[in-house]
């Protein structure tokens, strides 16, 4: 999945030509911030799903490294690049890192640069998932405390979750799920989780999770609870589903040795999800830009 012409420092250039530095800060030391964000197909043309909130949190995870970046043409640019690659639905992603002034730590003498490309996509977690569900596996490894690292999606922080969806794929599992020390969920590699308990539909939550677009969407069309959950008590859940802009509502199949299946509760959140996002129910009117 790639795309073509991607937008680089307020200019629309070949993929190939918006390649690093080998010795950008930000390929060495992950000193960069990114979002992930979804366009959808309409009946009113290409529309961009909470673009204003995606880039509230690029903000804010800028403004962690003290990067300069001018949020309203990088919003802008979202939309230039769906329509530079005649795209619908795709997939888009805005990237900001640190590319000179050296390989040291000071990050006031370094300079950025500014990328955002958008490409099809379905999802990260395989084709076939949205369908089946995912296997979950509960992962030997701690998500980076928020304490350490903002929980933002800044570069560097997804080796963490590199590190451990590696742990479940070899395995044999789709996903891995983290588990603080205390035995609470805190989310997937690259998801929150939802569970389902007799009808009542939970939004887990925890401080180290990213606070996610999606989550907080599913949150609002649900009208689900928002609080911590013990890693037991999801594994006696009747249905748990994994949300985020890469794999919108997908449900969990199987955590651990535990065979859930795909239930009634998360086919019908995922299906309003859909219609939400593409325009076809009220509910996400405000929250689709125009490309």
């Amino acid at each position: 999945m790639t795309a073509s012409t991607v937008w680089l420092d307020g200019t629309l250039v070949d993929t190939a030509a918006a390649a690093p530095s080998h010795l950008a800060n930000g390929l060495h030391y992950g000193t960069g911030v990114f979002e992930g964000i979804r366009s959808y197909a309409t009946t009113d043309g290409p529309r961009i799903f909470r673009l204003a909130e995606h880039m509230a949190r690029f903000a804010k995870g800028a403004a962690h490294l003290g990067m300069d970046v001018d949020i309203d043409a990088m919003a802008a640019a979202c939309a230039e690049v769906l329509r530079a690659n005649d795209l619908g639905d795709a997939y888009i992603r805005p990237l900001s890192w640190f590319d000179g002034g050296g390989l040291g730590l000071d990050m006031r003498v370094l300079t950025a640069r500014h990328m955002v490309a958008a490409m099809p996509w379905s999802t990260h977690l395989g084709d076939d998932t949205k369908a089946r569900g995912v296997t979950l596996r509960t992962s030997s490894w701690r998500r980076t405390p928020s304490t350490s690292v903002p929980a933002l999606k800044l570069c560097g922080n997804y080796v963490n979750s590199v590190i451990a969806r590696r742990e479940a794929l070899l395995a044999g599992y789709d996903e891995a799920l983290f588990v603080d020390d205390r035995g609470f969920v805190v989310e997937g590699s690259a998801e929150n989780v939802f569970m389902v308990r007799n009808g009542r539909v939970t939004a887990v939550q925890h401080a180290d999770a990213l606070p996610g677009i999606t989550r907080d969407t599913v949150r609002e069309l649900t009208g689900a609870t928002s609080r911590p959950v013990t890693a037991a008590e999801l594994a006696e859940a009747d249905e748990i589903f994994l949300v985020g802009t890469s794999v919108e509502v997908t449900g969990v199949a199987r955590l651990d040795e535990r065979d859930l299946g795909v239930g009634p509760v998360t086919r019908e959140v995922a299906a309003l999800y859909d219609a939400v996002v593409r325009g076809q129910h009220d509910a996400g009117h405000a929250w689709l830009a125009a490309a």
